[in-house]
This record gives C-alpha cells, structure tokens and sequence, in this order.
C-alpha cells in the first residue's frame, strides 16, 4: 500500500474487496468442489492537500480456505495439497474456524466496501479510475443487486465527472468575490471598523449579557449583532456546536472568542464549511432536500419573506433538481460552492448598467487639485446654473417687499401720528402693507388650474412651477412675521403711547383721527380694528400651527379628545378658516385710524383679482366633479394597505403621464378632496389610481371600500376584489383634474432616472406606460411606412404615374426625444410588488429594444452577499433561469437586496450616456431627496453629462 488513510487506522491494502463468490453445498468433503473468488487490490495515495488519488485497481492474493487447506492464487493446487499445515484429514474443529474466518473476510469486504465509495466521495479523483473502483467496489454486495448497484454506480460515475468538469475559477479576484458572496456578519454592524473593534464590541455586551459568566443560548443572537435574525443566529450556534459534538446551552467567553474566530474567519472555504454545517444537521456530509427546505424557510423568516417561506417545498426541489440531476438524492459541499460561486451566469436578465470602464464614472475631472477660489467659485456658478429661476422669483418678492415696506414706513413719518408714536407706527404700517401683498400672493401658488395651464406657456422657461408648494409656504412664512410686526407694535409700542400722552399733545396730533375723546387702552381693543385684528390672529395662528409637519403628519401624539388636532383632517379643515380671515381682512382695511378717504384703503384693491381667481377655480372644481361622472370598474385591496381603483375616463379628461387629480368619496366626506398621482397611461381608455393607507380620511376609504369587496374565490388572487359584477353596490367616486406635476415633464430630456419609494412609484408607472405606448406605435409606424414604401415602388413599376392615384403616405409620429429609462423602485415589503406586477411584466414582454430598464430593491432582506440571504440569491437565480419569473417580485423583473448603491448608479448612467442631459425624477420621503440632489451636483461637476433633479413629496 502506498498511502494510508489515518481515519480507519489500518492500510487499506490489507483488505480485499471480493467481487464474486460461490460456494458448493455438497455435504460430502471428498465431493466438496470450491470456485476461486476474485479480488482487488486497491492502492491510494494520500496528498498534502487531503485529496486521494487512486494509484492502482489489480487482482489481489487470493485466500483459499476449504477442507484441502489455505493457498495464495499464484500457487497450484499439488502444492496446496502438499501443506503441512492443512491436509484433508484435519479436524472438524480446524475446518469449523475456517468457514468462521472466511465468513469474516467476506463480511469485512463488504463493509470496507460502503466506507470506501462514501469516503471516495469527498475528493477529487480522475474518471477512468474512478468508474473501476466503484464498479470493484460494488460487486461485493453479491449478485442480487447487480442491476440497481450498477445503476446506482452509473450516477456515482456521472457525479464524479461534473465535479471534474465543475473546476471552480479560484483567482485572487475569484477568491476576493466569493469572500464577499458569503458573510455571516454585516459589514453594518459588527465589522464597521476591522476585527479588534469587533471583537471588543462582541466582548462588551458578553460583559452585559452574561450571567455567571455564561453567556446562554437566548443572548447569543443579540451579542454577535444578529438581533433581528435570532433564528439564523441559533442555527450558526448549533452548527458550531455540532463541531465540537455538544449541545450548546451556555457559552464561555472563551469558546464565544473561538465561535466568533470561526464566524469572522476571511477564509472563503471555511465559512462555506460554516454554512454547509448549518444546513447538514446530521453530519453526514450530505444535504437531502428536507434540510435545503429548511434552511430556505429559516432564510426566509430573517429577510421577512412570507411567500418565499410558504414555497420552501418548490424552491427545495428547483435547488435538488439542478444540483443533483443523477437523482441522488442529495447534495454535497462541492456542489452548494459551484452553485454560490456561478450564480452570476444565471443572473442575465435586468442586469444593471454596462461596468463599463468605471474609471470613467470619475469621468474628466482632472488629476490637479483645483484652489479654494476656484472650487467656490465652481459651487457658486453651479449654484446659480440650477437655481436661476427660483433666484429671481424670490429677489423680485423680497424686493417688491422692500418697496412697499420703505414707501409705507416714509409715507407715515409725514404723518402727525408719527410725533407720538415714533418709529413703532411707521414699522407696524410698513409690515401691514407687506401683509397685504402677501395676503394677495399667497393664493395664487394654490390656483391648480392656471398653475397647469401656466406650464404648458413659455412661461414655465423662466418660473418655476414645481415649487408652487414650496413658495405658498416661504410666503405663509413671511406673513407670520408680518403680523409679528403689525400686531406686535400695535399692542405693545404705539398704542401705550398713545393712551399716556398729555391731552395738550394729543389734541395738537391726534384730534383729527381718534376724535375729542382719547380713547383708552381697551378703546382701541373692543373697535372694529382690534376686534377683526385679534380674530385674524388666531385663526392664521391656527391654521398655521396644525399645516406644520409635526402636526399634519400625526408625529405629535396627543391624549384624547385633542387627538383630533392631529392629521390630515385638522390642516384640511384648519386652512378653511382663511374664509373668515380674507372677509375680516376687508372689514379691518375699511376701519383705520389714521386713514379716512376710500381711495386711500388699499386692501380690498390688494386681494381683489386673487380672490375672485381662487374663487373661481374653487367654483370650476365643484361644477366639473359634476360635469366628470366616473364608473367605478374594478377596486382591489393589495398588500401593504394599498387600494387601488379603476374607472372609466371621461371622455374630456385629457391629461399627461406624470400629472395627478383630486378625488372625493361622499361616502367618507362630502367636503375633503385628495390629491393622488394618475398611474394609468394617456392612451389607457380607464383611468386608475393607487392609495395608500397614511392618514384618517385613506383608512376610512379602505374600509369603506373593503365593506363593498368580496373574499377571493377559486382560482383567483387572494385580494379583496370588486368590480362591475359585485352585487353589493360601490360607493359614489368625484374626480377633479387633471393636475401638473415636476414628473409631466419627462419627454423633454434624452434619458431618464425614475426614483420611487414604496407607493412614491406611482407618477412613473405612467410614464413607464406611456413609454411602451410610444415605442409600439413608433414601430407600427415604421412597419407600416416600410410597406408604403414597398407598395409604391411595385405601382410606380407597374403603372404609369399619369394614371396612378395620389397616395398619401402614413403620418408619422414626433420621434421620442426619450432615448432611454431607468427606473428604481425601492421598498420595504415584498407584497408591495403586487401594485404593479402587470406593468412591469407587459414592459418586459413589449420592450424588446431594451429602452426601458427597471430595478426593484427590497431593503427587508439583507444585502446580497449576506449569509442570511446567499441561499435566496440562489434560488432567485435558479427559479428565473428556469421559469424566468423572479422568486421575490412575482414578474419578470430582478429583485435587488438592501438598498441601492446610488453613487454607483450614477457613475455606471455617467459612463453608459456620455454628454446626455438626464432628468432625475424622485417621489418619496424627504430624506433620500437630498442625497439624489448632492449627487446630481457632484457629478454635473466631473464630465459632459448633466444631470437635472425633479423631486415630490407625498
């Protein structure tokens, strides 16, 4: 024997295989006749690397025991009679312990026979060799069996040559990718810094955790920073336990530190020995289907995929049939490693931008350090570049402010007033007039209709219509310190000194404008003017304080009954008190005291066009809900609180992709109208809206609408559902619109980059649509003008063109500026990809040029790489190679894990559209809106491409 295998602690040479036996049952000793059995002899070499190679399969020394004595197979049989040691006339007893040892022999074959073919199957070995050996092997289990032991060889052989074929890429770069591919512990949380600091991390809350200096089963999840994913962190815990061949109720620092090595270690292959341990529960090197299926649900529970979990059983047997295809019935390491190492060549479809040089994400900017100067004043160019129009909107408002403020403040320093009221008066008249002025603009950002209109002028070049929202607001915020002004001196400075001056002083100023009698503090108070001032105050206060966020958004809690201060309803109802407001506002411009001649009371002349403006839009609204009768089609009820209504589209509503209209259900309130965005297309004949649960008057529209669906039946999703069909009846729908919005104006940019979070993906899916409307009928177009063409060359050859009739060819489309669409959607809960499973599936069928590409990011499942999700990974990869449907969305597009790497999304946009002018649209909370703006600006700054950001808030 020339290698030796330490486990059995004996040299496998010693032990012959038998490959045939017979033995006569004559009772007769003179007539008892012995076929020679066959053995092998197997020589192994064990490497340095722990890999055997099989030197040689030879015919073996052959031990011939029977009544006539024990001889080799290279002796004859004369010289076997000749032994001195066994002849015919031996004793029963000798002949007794012969039959017993080669009982022995034969049965010790046997079981060397099984351990070899399961040993064997760990290591590397070359084909040839590899079918002699098994088929050796398996002869020994004895002629009964040959049919199903040759087939069962057969698959051995069939494994053994893909593993041969299956030679993984193991390169430093492959090495440094794989190290990736598999981490038990995010880079998040634990490794932040570098191992020490993990590890003193680690070690500090043993220190909190621990009791008696154990640290027990329950806390170990939440000291290796897996908290969220307790049942994943006790599996790795019994994996390493298995190791040591304990079961691990309570840990030492010590053997926390050893765990914590193993964990962390930087070796691909052992923390894929780490993950094969987890899922190989009984130790036996293999994998069967029942413990894939397990390790999918476990996997499934830590990144929150309900579905995923209850189809552990169908993506078990998609993992078992591409990884076991001789049927098996089980897998091993090597094959879990091929699978986690190659599961980016079934990755093909959705892929992200071309990697194209990414280097050139850098793009042009320089290798030279450009000065402090310099650099500001690149900041300030840019700056200026992209805030032009907001710049001279408001420098035109603060100095039409200004103006009035300085006229005002010099007209009343003429005044006698003046002489005993100072300075007080002038600053309370100055922001008075002030207040005027913003009185009167404050309503025009809130005249939807002409703000739409507006936006389709020349107009929208030089102002900037998207923030309409944002002005209202800056303006509401200049109206506060006005009346902080206004009142403020009025209360506090100029009428005390008023009421103590001596009665010669007032009679020489103030006689012509308060009279004989000198009023009194409480005078000034209970008249016209301080009675509709205070009035005005509280309500603007009101309505000021509950439209702040904190308020608006319910972020302020509140104890019963207040809570009703709170929400969407109280701003709604709150700003109506603006009615009130605007008509004391004209009543205290009517009764001044130091003004008496009616062409000099400006106020009513102030808000008299913005007035009758909004109250005409308000006006058109109530008549065109009316005149706009809409037909609920279908309502559906979908995951994550998301109502969704279809109906029919009256035939004057015309609108853009983008836009948004007001709806009102009676049913929940005759009053209250909601803005939500339109996620149909301009060419769809319905239209179709999607809201989301956020506030009181959605989750009274929810249940209002869940009251009229049905359960779901047989064959059908298992959504609430209405439609036309439903016997109970819908509630009554008002519609007003449509609306303009930052989004309409997507046509105008050559490529596009759509960012929705959660429901803020709502304007895009219409944009997404009308897309793929223009690219079917762009196509359409060109089939059918290639068949003119073709047409008019056959008439032009086959008749005279004096007797040919005119034919007009086919009008042709505006070709899209729109060359190319990127869309991003990012959310938390894998049902929310329901909303829009039909869309992306139709785009990905119909757009067969590839212009529009889109990218679904679930941030509930950890990021790919992670342990807790390898295994998703490669069932995601697996199930979409094979029935081209992705595990996670349902459609046919890729779902990525955790959140986007926005900075690489652009750097790869950057490299793939060299001097391309791209319109960034986001819809979505606040906070990822600055980060998407900074982007846009550092990389305006570094090459030819220029990036233009739309954002809006839901």
């Amino acid at each position: 024997m020339e290698g030796q295998y330490p486990t059995h602690e004996r040299r496998w040479a010693s032990d012959s295989i038998p490959a045939k036996s017979a033995v006569s049952s004559d009772s007769s000793p003179g007539n008892e006749s012995t076929s020679a059995e066959e053995f092998v002899e197997v020589t192994l070499d064990l490497q340095d690397d722990n890999t055997i190679v099989l030197r040689s399969v030879e015919p073996a020394a052959v031990i011939n025991i029977d009544d006539g004595g024990v001889s080799t197979g290279n002796e004859t049989p004369s010289s076997a009679s000749r032994s001195p040691t066994f002849r015919r006339t031996s004793s029963n007893r000798l002949r007794q312990f012969s039959q017993e040892l080669k009982a022995e022999a034969v049965a010790k074959a046997k079981q060397f026979s099984q351990e070899l073919k399961a040993e064997l199957r760990r290591f590397s070995w070359s084909h040839g060799h590899a079918s002699r050996v098994l088929s050796a092997s398996a002869s020994a289990s004895g002629q009964n069996s040959v049919g199903a032991s040759g087939a069962f060889d057969s698959a051995l052989a069939a494994r053994a040559l893909r593993r041969q074929r299956a030679q993984l890429d193991r390169t430093r770069s492959g090495a440094e990718k794989a190290l990736r591919g598999l981490r038990f512990i995010s880079n998040t949380n634990n490794c932040r810094n570098n191992g020490v600091d993990a590890w003193n991390e680690v070690q500090s809350n043993f220190e909190k955790l621990a009791k008696d200096g154990y640290l027990y089963r329950a806390d170990f999840a939440q000291c290796i920073g897996m908290r969220e994913s307790k049942e994943f962190a006790l599996e790795l815990l019994d994996a390493l336990g298995r190791r040591r061949r304990l079961k691990v109720d309570k840990i030492s620092r010590d053997e926390l530190y050893e765990f914590w090595s193993q964990i962390t270690d930087q070796s691909f292959d052992s923390r894929l020995q780490i993950f094969f341990d987890m899922v190989d529960k009984n130790e036996d090197g293999r994998i069967t289907e029942e413990e894939v299926k397990e390790i999918i649900m476990l996997s499934a529970c830590a990144n929150k995929l309900s579905r995923l979990k209850e189809q552990a059983e169908e993506y078990a047997a998609l993992i078992m049939e591409e990884l076991d295809p001789e049927r098996l019935g089980y897998i091993e390491l090597w094959q879990l490693e091929t699978l986690l190492l190659q599961k980016d060549t079934y990755l093909n479809y959705s892929q992200a931008l071309s990697y194209t040089s990414q280097a050139l994400s850098q793009n042009l900017q320089g290798l030279r350090k450009r000065s402090r100067i310099r650099r500001m004043g690149t900041k300030f160019v840019y700056y200026l570049q992209e805030n032009w129009r907001r710049i001279w909107v408001v420098a035109l408002w603060v100095a039409i402010m200004i103006a009035l403020f300085a006229w005002k403040f010099y007209q009343y320093k003429q005044k006698n007033a003046f002489q005993i009221m100072g300075y007080c008066l002038l600053t309370a008249k100055g922001a008075a007039e002030t207040l005027k002025f913003n009185m009167a603009l404050i309503l025009l950002p809130v005249c939807r209709n002409t703000i739409t209109w507006l936006r389709s002028t020349r107009m929208s070049h030089f102002v900037p219509f998207d923030d309409n929202i944002n002005f209202h607001k800056t303006i509401a915020g200049a109206i506060v310190v006005g009346v902080i002004l206004h009142a403020g001196n009025h209360l506090a400075c100029d009428f005390p000194r008023l009421v103590k001056v001596s009665e010669d002083v007032y009679e020489k100023y103030l006689l012509d404008d308060f009279g004989h009698h000198k009023p009194t503090y409480g005078d000034l108070l209970k008249g016209v003017e301080g009675v509709t001032g205070i009035i005005m105050v509280i309500c603007m206060a009101i309505a000021f304080t509950l439209a702040t966020r904190w308020f608006r958004r319910s972020l302020v809690k509140l104890p019963k009954p207040f809570d009703r201060l709170t929400g969407f309803n109280a701003f709604w109802y709150s700003h109506h008190l603006f009615v009130i407001v605007y008509i004391l506002l004209i009543v205290h411009g009517q009764y001044l005291y130091l003004v008496h001649k009616f062409p000099l009371k400006t106020t009513w002349i102030y808000i008299a066009v913005p007035v009758l403006l909004y109250a005409g839009e308000r006006t058109l609204r109530f008549f065109r809900s009316g005149f706009y009768p809409v037909r609920l089609l279908k309502v559906a009820i979908y995951p994550g609180n998301v109502l969704t209504l279809q109906m029919s589209k009256p035939p004057q509503f015309k609108y853009k992709s983008g836009q948004y209209m007001f709806v009102q259900c009676p049913a929940v309130s005759p009053f209250e109208w909601h803005p939500f965005s339109i996620t149909s297309a301009p060419d769809d004949d319905y239209l179709s809206v999607h809201i989301r649960q956020l506030g009181d008057w959605t989750r009274e529209l929810k249940r209002v609408f869940s009251e009229a669906c049905e359960p779901p039946v047989a064959g059908k999703s298992g959504l609430l559902r209405a439609d036309e069909s439903t016997k109970k009846s819908l509630p009554k729908l008002l519609i007003d619109g449509p609306y303009g919005a930052p989004a309409q104006d997507y046509h105008k940019y050559d490529v596009l980059l759509l960012v929705g979070l959660g429901i803020g993906a709502t304007p895009f899916i219409s944009i997404l649509k009308d897309l793929l409307n223009n690219i079917v009928k762009m196509e359409e177009q060109a089939d059918l003008a290639s068949d003119f063409s073709r047409m008019s060359e056959l008439s032009a050859g086959s008749a005279d063109s004096s007797n040919t009739p005119n034919r007009v060819s086919p009008k042709r489309r505006k070709p899209l500026k729109t060359t190319n669409a990127y869309f991003y959607w990012v959310t938390r809960e894998q049902g929310s990809f329901d909303w829009f499973k039909g869309v992306m599936n139709e785009i990905a069928d119909l757009d067969q040029r590839g212009v529009i590409e889109m990218h679904n990011y679930l941030t509930s499942v950890y990021e790919e790489g992670d342990a807790r999700s390898a295994l998703i990974t490669m069932v995601q990869a697996l199930n979409h190679a094979k029935n081209g449907v992705d595990i996670v969305s349902g459609t046919r597009v890729r779902t990525h894990f955790a959140r986007p790497n926005w900075k690489k999304v652009f750097s790869k946009m950057c490299s793939k559209h060299c001097s391309a002018r791209i319109g960034v649209f986001y819809c979505g909370a606040p906070v990822l809106a600055t980060e998407l703006s900074k982007l846009c600006y550092e990389f305006n700054q570094k090459g030819s491409t220029k990036f233009d950001f739309h954002k809006e808030h839901f």
